[in-house]
């Protein structure tokens, strides 16, 4: 009887060692799916954080253009109303001399006029927002290879922005195009060759440091060195009509950060490649306007 409880006392502990040490494989197990799913859950974060931050920006966008759009569609609103109290007008006049009906038909062509006139502006701002969102793209796409630091593109006041930092472009005080930048001009260039419809303005830019080197007086002169030698590289080497290309300076007077601090002058030390409708294409929409009023 002894030796029966000493068996039965042995299989009893053998198999509490054996729970345990299936419950202790269970908890390393629970541990690794915990780090995992708290590693996914960080992942999760990050990216919606990202979804979020790119979400609020589309809306920023959507609001100005909902807000043009806005106003476009009031000004036509307040010429259909105009339009049908001149039709109610004339329909309660029993008598209308020829003078008067001739007047009243003038008045309701150059209504209709204008009306055509605000269309196709409101068209003309569609097609501009359209195109400007195809050259962003395009641009990011050919250039996705650049640090964002050095090479940046936007929409600013309805243009298209390409700002090419000086360290890409320019040793220290040069205005000589680096050859390992061509590479990025070689890649606007191809965007900018594939919309003939587009000017190029090239302007460049320095930070508030006085320079003076040789025959270069101040800032002003190095910004317009710069601004030639990339719009010079542009037509020569890449094929860019001199006829679309526009160079300018700003010297240090149109910065973009603080030039207080040693990175606020490093982002105003740039060359800025912007892209522009044609301006006879601009006026000639002006001066059809102008014609319908």
């Amino acid at each position: 009887m002894k030796n029966v409880l000493i068996v039965c006392a042995g299989l009893a502990m053998l198999s509490s060692c054996a729970a345990s040490k299936k419950r202790k494989a269970e908890l390393i197990n629970l541990q690794a799916a915990h780090e995992k799913t708290v590693a996914d859950l960080n992942n999760c974060e990050k990216r919606t954080a990202d979804l979020q931050a790119t979400i609020k920006n589309r809306d920023a966008e959507l609001a100005t253009k909902t807000s043009q759009m806005g106003d476009l569609q009031s000004q036509i609103d307040y010429l259909k109303k105009t339009n049908t109290n001149l039709l109610d007008r004339m329909s309660d006049l029993s008598v209308v001399s020829k003078q008067g009906a001739e007047s009243i038909k003038k008045s309701l062509e150059t209504l209709n006029e204008q009306t055509r006139y605000v269309n196709n502006i409101n068209s003309q701002i569609r097609s501009k927002d359209s195109l400007n969102l195809a050259l962003v793209m395009n641009l990011k796409r050919s250039l996705a290879d650049i640090n964002d630091q050095d090479v940046q593109v936007e929409v600013k006041k309805g243009v298209v922005y390409v700002s090419i930092s000086d360290k890409l472009l320019f040793n220290t005080g040069k205005f000589d195009v680096n050859p390992q930048a061509e590479a990025v001009l070689a890649k606007v260039a191809k965007v900018v060759n594939d919309h003939n419809e587009l000017d190029i303005l090239v302007e460049g830019h320095t930070d508030n440091v006085p320079f003076t080197s040789g025959v270069l007086k101040d800032n002003w002169d190095l910004s317009v060195l710069r601004a030639t030698a990339v719009s010079r590289l542009l037509q020569t080497k890449f094929g860019v009509s001199p006829t679309r290309l526009t160079a300018g300076g700003r010297g240090e007077f149109i910065p973009k950060d603080d030039n207080a601090s040693a990175e606020g002058r490093r982002v105003n030390r740039r060359t800025e490649i912007i892209l522009t409708p044609k301006l006879d294409q601009f006026f000639n929409l002006l001066s059809s306007g102008s014609q319908g009023k």
